[in-house]
């Protein structure tokens, strides 16, 4: 009836210590755990930030990645022109040259066959070329806030040179300017000042 312990009690208090530890381990660790849940409208630049995380937090993107972005960069591009074009017709704004309207049908049947996303044919490239630089395409450009247009539109086309080489790699701003829209959860783990995100 002393002060002692059984083997037994002393079994149970060494496990009870060692849960006890584990416990303050495990909410140590939890403290350093942060979760970020980003929301946004639509087009907000929830999926940008996520992407800007990547590069910065991450080691950026991986080779994977640029394959992956190259027709979407395509895509965007073309569809950007596209959203100009049918914002002229419902602008009853006018091509500057008549002669556009060629280079506009060439374009929508791109759309059309779904040949977006491969690289631009010279006539496809030449087309583009040539339509950015209309001053009708210019005029319904400046007019974006009466339609809905990505707002990466012009710095891809402005850049159909370098989008149109056959050696074309997207670079990492190419990546953080498209748009694709996003569906579902994504979720992604850096770590920021000791801190798991």
């Amino acid at each position: 009836m002393g002060c002692t312990m059984s083997q037994e009690e002393r079994a149970a208090l060494e496990r009870s210590r060692m849960i006890e530890k584990n416990l303050k381990e495990d909410g140590m660790q939890a403290a350093k755990d942060i979760k970020l849940l980003l929301l946004g409208a639509g087009e907000s630049g929830k999926s940008t930030i996520v992407k800007q995380m990547k590069i910065i937090h991450e080691s950026g993107f991986t080779a994977e990645d640029y394959k992956q972005y190259k027709p979407v960069v395509y895509s965007n591009t073309v569809q950007s022109l596209v959203a100009i074009l049918r914002a002229m017709s419902n602008l009853g704004v006018s091509f500057g040259s008549p002669e556009r309207e060629v280079d506009a049908k060439l374009v929508m049947d791109v759309v059309a066959r779904m040949e977006d996303t491969e690289p631009f044919s010279e006539e496809l490239l030449s087309s583009m070329k040539r339509l950015w630089s209309d001053a009708g395409v210019q005029d319904c450009f400046s007019r974006s806030n009466e339609y809905q247009l990505n707002d990466s539109a012009k710095y891809f086309l402005d850049d159909l040179e370098r989008l149109g080489e056959a050696s074309y790699q997207p670079t990492e701003q190419d990546i953080l300017r498209t748009r694709v829209k996003t569906t579902g959860i994504v979720e992604v783990h850096f770590t920021f000042k000791n801190l798991n995100f």
